[in-house]
C-alpha cells in the first residue's frame, strides 16, 4: 500500500494539472470502490474549481470552490494517471476520469478497488470517520519527541506496532517504520513505553529524515505504485534494511534479519538496533 511519501509525491504531481483548474467533465464508471461513491458523485464534481490540494496522512484532499472537500485514498493499488489524449478509451480498471479546463485528464485506476473517494463539507472534515482519530503529521510542527513520548508512555506493544498505529502518528507504514527504527538504532521488538524519552528524541528526526528522502526520491516503486506522471520512484534503492533479509548491514556488515510482527514483515539489524 502506498505510504505517506508515495501519497505526497502523487499530491505534488497533481498540483499542476488540478490546482486552480475547473473539473470540466467527470465520468464515473462504477457506483463503488472500497465503499459506495457519494450520490451524484460525478455531477457534484463537474464544474467545480480545485482551490487547493492538501494531504492528511495517506489521504489527498482537494478543496473545492463550493466548500466541499474531495477525499481520495489510493488503497493498495490505486493510481492517479495523467494524460492529455481525450481519444483514449477507459481501461477495465479506470473507475473515475476527470477532464480539466486546462486540457489535462486525471484517471483514477484501481485494479483491486481498495481505494476510496468521498465528498464532504469543509466544516465536517475534522469529524470524518477516516480522519477524526488520526495522530499528528510526522513532518509537521505538532510532531516532536515530547508528543511522541507522551503517546508511547505505558504502551506495552512493540514500538514497531505502535508506530503503525495511525492514532500515534499519521501516515507511517511498514516500509518507513522499519527504515526509521534502523536509523534511530532502536529494535522493532523493544516495548513502546521504553522508547519514550531519549530514544524518542532520536526516533523523531530519523522518521522525518527517512520521509524527506523518500519524497525527494519520488517514493518507492513496489508492486503497483507509480507517480502521477507514470514515472517510478527510486527510494527502494536506498533501503537500509527493508527487503534486505540476509544482506550485510551497511553499518556493521552483519546480516539483516527478518521477523514477522502482527502479520507484517519486519527487517532490522540485531547488532545496530537495541
Amino acid at each position: 500500500m502506498p505510504e505517506l511519501p508515495e501519497v505526497e509525491t502523487v499530491r505534488r504531481g497533481l498540483i499542476g494539472p488540478l490546482e486552480g483548474r475547473v473539473l470540466a467533465r467527470v465520468r464515473q464508471y462504477r457506483p463503488d470502490l472500497r465503499w459506495p461513491l457519494p450520490a451524484d458523485f460525478a455531477g457534484r464534481l463537474t464544474g467545480r474549481r480545485v482551490e487547493r490540494l492538501d494531504r492528511r496522512a495517506k489521504f489527498i484532499l482537494a478543496r473545492l470552490d463550493d466548500g466541499q472537500v474531495w477525499i481520495t485514498h489510493l488503497g493498495m493499488s490505486g493510481r492517479m494517471v495523467l494524460s492529455r489524449d481525450v481519444t483514449l478509451p477507459p481501461g477495465p480498471h479506470d473507475h473515475v476520469v476527470i477532464e480539466t479546463d486546462g486540457g489535462d485528464i486525471v484517471t483514477f485506476n484501481d485494479v483491486r478497488r481498495f481505494g476510496m473517494m468521498d465528498l464532504v463539507p469543509e466544516d465536517e472534515l475534522p469529524e470524518h470517520f477516516l480522519l477524526r482519530d488520526l495522530g499528528p503529521e510526522p513532518l509537521g510542527n505538532a510532531f516532536n519527541d515530547t508528543v511522541l513520548s507522551a503517546a508511547l508512555a505505558g504502551r506495552r506493544t512493540p514500538i514497531k506496532a505502535a508506530l503503525l498505529d495511525q492514532k500515534i502518528v499519521a501516515g507511517l507504514g511498514n516500509i518507513y517504520v522499519c527504515e526509521a527504527l534502523y536509523h534511530a538504532g532502536i529494535s522493532p521488538k523493544r516495548l513502546a513505553r521504553s522508547v519514550a524519552g531519549k530514544r524518542a528524541a532520536r526516533l523523531v528526526p530519523a522518521i522525518r529524515d527517512v520521509l524527506d528522502r523518500a519524497i525527494a526520491a519520488g517514493g518507492s516503486s513496489l508492486r503497483d505504485y507509480v507517480q502521477a506522471s507514470g514515472e517510478l520512484g527510486y527510494f527502494q534503492h536506498d533501503f537500509a534494511v527493508y527487503g534486505r533479509e540476509g544482506d550485510p548491514c551497511r553499518s556493521c556488515g552483519k546480516p539483516v534479519t527478518r521477523i514477522v510482527q502482527s502479520g507484517r514483515s519486519t527487517f532490522y539489524c540485531g547488532a545496530c538496533q537495541r
